[in-house]
């Protein structure tokens, strides 16, 4: 079984060692081995887990609240119904947050048209008429 190095789990997963060990830190790396001088051993299951925790970071989810989840894998089977829940709160989190990326790229598209039409025209004039807004 490979082992790795924090700083090589860092560089896999275009972390830094200080985030590692704040995670680690915060109790997000419980399953993490260490020699007995302290080093963390890393393989490729804690990888994997950590690629989980980033995920769950990028939705929004606070450090206090994945540190939950990792309490609940620990926990075992008794907590699948937690584990299940949290990730379609998570679900539900990331597709209002697309919703709104998609009602803000629609604008951006409308300002880029905008913009490219009265680059070609010359002029903003043609658009005295439209209805995206005069805020230029």
């Amino acid at each position: 079984m490979n082992k790795y190095s924090i700083s090589e789990v860092a560089k896999e997963l275009n972390l830094t060692t200080y985030t590692l060990r704040y995670y680690d830190k915060e109790g997000l790396l419980p399953f993490v081995e260490r020699t007995p001088n302290g080093t963390r051993l890393f393989k490729e299951s804690d990888i994997n887990a950590l690629k989980i925790i980033e995920c769950l970071k990028s939705t929004g989810m606070p450090i206090k609240e994945i540190k939950n989840f990792i309490d609940w894998c620990t926990d075992g089977d008794s907590t699948l119904q937690q584990r299940y829940d949290m990730f379609l709160e998570r679900k539900a989190a990331v597709e209002a947050q697309l919703e709104e990326m998609n009602k803000t790229m629609e604008l951006i598209n409308l300002k880029c048209n905008y913009y490219k039409t009265a680059l070609e025209a010359g002029t903003e004039d043609i658009h005295k008429n439209d209805k995206i807004g005069n805020f230029n």
